[in-house]
C-alpha cells in the first residue's frame, strides 16, 4: 500500500465533504433559515410568498446572479492575492523556484537538480499517464 494512501483518501474526504455535500446542505438550510425567520414573521412579505417553493424560486433567481457577480469581481480582483498569499506559504514551490535559480546561475548541486527533476517526473506520471 502506498505510504500516502490514507492522507490523500482523508484530502479527498475534506474536499468532497466542504466543496459539495456542505455547499448543498448549507444552501439548503440557509433558504429555509431565511424562509422561518423572515417570511414567516412578517406578514407583507408572507402575503408574497405564501408557499415555501414561491421563495425558493425567487430567492435562487436573485441569490445566484448576485453570488455569480460577486464571484466574478473575486476572480478579477482578489484571486490575483489569494494566489500569491498562496504561492508565498508554499514551501515545495520556494524550493522548486529557488533550484531553478540555482540552476541558471550555476549554483545548484547535481543532487537538487535531480530532486527537483525526480519530483516534476513524478507529477507528471499522475496526471499524463495517457500521454507516455
Amino acid at each position: 500500500m502506498e505510504k500516502d494512501w490514507l492522507r490523500r483518501r482523508w484530502y479527498e474526504f475534506r474536499q468532497g465533504h466542504s466543496v459539495y455535500l456542505v455547499f448543498i446542505m448549507s444552501f439548503s438550510n440557509f433558504i429555509l433559515i431565511s424562509y422561518r425567520l423572515l417570511i414567516e414573521r412578517i406578514p407583507s412579505l408572507q402575503s408574497i410568498f405564501s408557499e415555501l417553493w414561491i421563495f425558493i424560486v425567487f430567492f435562487i433567481l436573485v441569490y445566484i446572479p448576485a453570488a455569480i457577480m460577486i464571484g466574478h469581481w473575486h476572480r478579477t480582483t482578489q484571486l490575483r492575492v489569494d494566489t500569491a498569499m498562496n504561492i508565498i506559504n508554499n514551501p515545495i514551490l520556494a524550493r522548486f523556484f529557488r533550484t531553478i535559480i540555482d540552476i541558471q546561475l550555476g549554483k545548484a548541486s547535481k543532487e537538487d537538480i535531480e530532486n527537483v527533476r525526480k519530483m516534476l517526473m513524478d507529477i507528471e506520471k499522475k496526471y499524463f499517464k495517457d500521454e507516455d
